[in-house]
């Protein structure tokens, strides 16, 4: 099956990461992704795809740093550069809104339509309802990632045997350390983005009894202000911003703690791997964190509350509070690559066989 995916911005995030992963696990099904179509892009969103061995296209130059917000936004140009580039897919899948809300206007009548939503549909650009409304109608298959994405998925009028849940494949279960790593750490790995929290846990991180080494592993528009933030807290000596690594989990196998402090977050690929490598995760309570941190896995805290995860890495870092590790690894497991790609191809042969 040739499987062209498309989606609605290429960057070096976790969204983009699943679908990497999916298209490369699906290869052992005979499913190919023959091509990936982005909308907004940059230029370290492309080169991960090739390093992955996908063929892209960009409807943005990633050079020219122009974001036109298509992971949320519904774009006729879009959709009309799309609707040659689609010809000749067995199936088509789009990520993020503005993608499938793109493909549904163009894609061909016999071919299915699948859609994912990363996101925690906490949009900025205005009322999505109408063309998110239409391109319901031709959806055959809608991959939610958190309760959010699910909740809005119903409100479009999808039904339960359209609606699945999402699931994104992690890699790194089996990371073992980097060399010259600080004992003990705390780990960060995620987009440095105001949605992520960052700036939440250098708060945190200024307000402990003693420093302790943290490396925050990830890039993006907050880069530059989180700098900022190190020095201003006198974190200099403490606190490393390690920038984009393509093995994050060889940073967090081994550390004291690894800690999500996202403000929005629909399902954390971070979260996971610190679970499935028996690290201490503490996370905030928001959206899907609390599905993932739940039954005793992780540690919880408020969003925003830079003292209460200071608490919460104290207790981490002193050890009597640790969880036990056995069902963060058992829960992990369930999202590798092999797995979770043997769960979409079955959806993917399901509704072409009804598409055709």
């Amino acid at each position: 099956m040739d499987v062209v995916r498309v989606i609605g911005v290429l960057e070096e995030g976790g969204g983009q990461l699943s679908a990497l992963r999916l298209s490369r696990g699906l290869r052992a099904h005979g499913i190919d992704t023959v091509r990936l179509l982005a909308g907004d892009a940059t230029v370290g969103g492309v080169a991960l795809a090739r390093r992955y061995g996908v063929e892209v296209e960009t409807f943005v130059d990633p050079r020219s740093g122009q974001h036109l917000a298509l992971q949320w936004r519904y774009s006729a140009d879009f959709a009309d550069w799309l609707a040659p580039r689609l010809a000749g897919a067995d199936l088509v899948h789009a990520h993020m809104a503005g993608a499938w809300m793109a493909a549904a206007t163009v894609v061909g009548r016999g071919v299915p339509l699948v859609a994912s939503e990363h996101n925690a549909v906490t949009w900025p650009c205005g009322d999505l309802a109408g063309p998110a409304e239409a391109a319901a109608t031709r959806i055959d298959a809608f991959f939610a990632h958190g309760p959010a994405a699910r909740d809005f998925a119903r409100s479009l009028g999808l039904s339960k045997a359209v609606l699945h849940e999402g699931c994104s494949a992690v890699e790194g279960l089996d990371a073992t350390p980097l060399p010259g790593l600080s004992t003990p750490r705390l780990t960060y790995t995620g987009r440095l983005h105001w949605e992520k929290g960052p700036d939440i846990l250098l708060e945190a991180l200024a307000l402990l009894r003693t420093p302790v080494c943290a490396y925050l592993i990830g890039n993006g528009p907050a880069a530059g202000h989180l700098a900022a933030q190190v020095r201003a807290l006198g974190l200099s000596d403490s606190v490393h911003l390690i920038g984009w690594s393509p093995e994050p989990a060889a940073y967090v196998a081994g550390a004291a703690v690894h800690v999500v402090p996202s403000r929005e977050e629909a399902w954390s690929q971070s979260a996971v791997v610190g679970l499935g490598l028996g690290v201490p995760v503490i996370g905030t309570a928001v959206e899907g964190l609390p599905l993932t941190l739940g039954e005793g896995r992780g540690v919880l805290v408020p969003a925003e509350d830079p003292p209460a995860l200071a608490r919460a890495i104290q207790a981490a870092l002193d050890g009597p509070s640790r969880p036990d590790p056995a069902p963060g690894r058992a829960y992990a497991r369930q999202f590798t690559v092999q797995a979770v790609a043997a769960s979409y191809a079955a959806v993917y042969e399901s509704v072409r066989a009804r598409r055709t």
